[in-house]
Order: structure tokens, then C-alpha cells, then sequence
């Protein structure tokens, strides 16, 4: 069984509906600013964009699928404060003294803003293991898609792809291992690569059979077909 967040070739979930994109499309007045304290509160250093996206995933089935986007991210990064020690439920309950908290001299300024996030959190690592796929070559995904290393845990993996026969296009070099990272057991980098799945691969009755799907996957998660 996929978990809530898998959605990917799901179906009755209804259409994907696009959101206007861009600074100034916010839906509400909130947004921006759930926006700026999740990106502030990650620059703690505290946990990284693999812990994140684990903690969104860990919300509780209804309310994953009754909140809005930036109603995920506060409710996830509540969490995330907790499970880190960087609050307490009592300080998210609270409004806040005047008391120094002892990550803030961590604290995000804003003149800091344009180069933190210009500069991001590179996920490329030397060294690893050698790579097991050349570009041309068939593999195959793992099936099912689950982490191998915590049971339930995170992975990139997604339920739609798992088992499918693909190319590889490209090697992207080394990355962080996210079913790894994002349960706080290092990097464990590993060779990523570019495969590309035909549509009929993935989905018994492709509208488009000639399609193709292609996705960033790590060496753990494909075998030689």
C-alpha cells in the first residue's frame, strides 16, 4: 500500500488543478510568511530538505489530504521543531519571552537572504561508490518502492515507477542518499542517474503511448534488466 503523499499516476484523486506561479501569487496574506519562517528555521541548521520532506510526509493521512500546501509546511515544521529539541509543545503554545534562545545567533537576517538562498544545500559528494549503469543501458526499478533501510521510511522512489523497465540517459554523479539522510543517518551518497520510462512501462492504458516519463533515480533503486 503507497502512503498518502504518493499520488503519482493515482487514480481518484481528481485533476491536477495548476496554481498561478510566481512571488505574487500567494493564495492568502499567510502564505509568504509560512513560506519565510520555514526557510529561517531551516538555516538553524537543524535538519536538512530530506528531514523536511520526511516530516511532510509523516502528517497524519487526514490531514494530509484536508490541508492546504502551506498548511503542510507549518504543520511539518511544527513537528520538525519538536522532534529536533529546537522548541517545545509548550513554546509552540505560548507567545514568546524575552529570552535568548541558544540558536540565535543562527538566526536567518535579512540581508543574508539573497545569497542563502542563491547558494541553496548542495546534495553532489565526492567519491562513493563506483557507478553500476552506463548511459544506453537497461535497469530495472526495485519493486516495491520503500526504503530499505527503515521500514516506512522515506525514499524518492515512487509507487508508479517501481518495477519498470527503463534507460538510463545520464549520470548526475554522487548524491546524498535521501533514504538515508532524511532519518538522520548520513549521506550515504551514492551514483544518481536520468532514466526514462515509456509511458507504457508505467500505466496500463497510457493516453499517449509513446510518452516517455524520466526521473532522477539513485543506484539502490535499479537493477540491471
Amino acid at each position: 500500500m503507497t502512503r498518502v503523499h504518493d499520488m503519482g499516476g493515482r487514480f481518484g484523486d481528481g485533476p491536477v488543478v495548476p496554481e498561478p506561479q510566481g512571488i505574487a501569487q500567494f493564495g492568502a496574506d499567510w502564505h509568504p510568511r509560512a513560506l519565510a519562517v520555514t526557510l529561517a528555521a531551516g538555516a538553524l541548521g537543524q535538519w536538512n530538505i530530506d528531514m523536511s520532506r520526511r516530516a511532510r510526509e509523516n502528517l497524519a493521512p487526514k490531514d494530509y489530504a484536508r490541508f492546504s500546501y502551506y498548511e503542510k509546511w507549518i504543520a511539518a515544521l511544527a513537528d520538525l521543531l519538536v522532534e529536533t529539541g529546537t522548541l517545545s509543545r509548550d513554546d509552540l503554545r505560548v507567545a514568546a519571552d524575552d529570552s535568548r534562545h541558544p540558536l540565535s545567533e543562527r538566526a536567518l537576517k535579512a540581508e543574508r537572504v539573497a545569497s542563502v538562498l542563491a547558494r541553496g544545500s548542495p546534495a553532489d559528494r565526492p567519491g562513493g561508490p563506483a557507478p553500476a549503469f552506463s548511459a544506453g543501458q537497461k535497469v530495472r526499478s526495485l519493486r516495491p518502492a520503500a526504503n530499505r533501510l527503515i521500514e516506512g521510511g522515506h525514499t524518492r522512489l515512487p509507487a508508479y515507477a517501481s518495477g519498470a523497465l527503463g534507460t538510463v540517459l545520464r549520470l548526475h554523479g554522487t548524491h546524498v542518499l535521501p533514504d538515508s539522510s532524511a532519518h538522520g543517518l548520513g549521506d550515504a551518497a551514492e551514483p544518481l542517474y536520468a532514466v526514462a520510462f515509456p509511458a507504457s512501462e508505467l500505466w496500463a492504458q497510457p493516453e499517449n503511448p509513446n510518452d516517455e516519463v524520466i526521473l532522477d533515480l539513485w543506484q539502490s533503486y535499479l537493477e540491471p534488466a
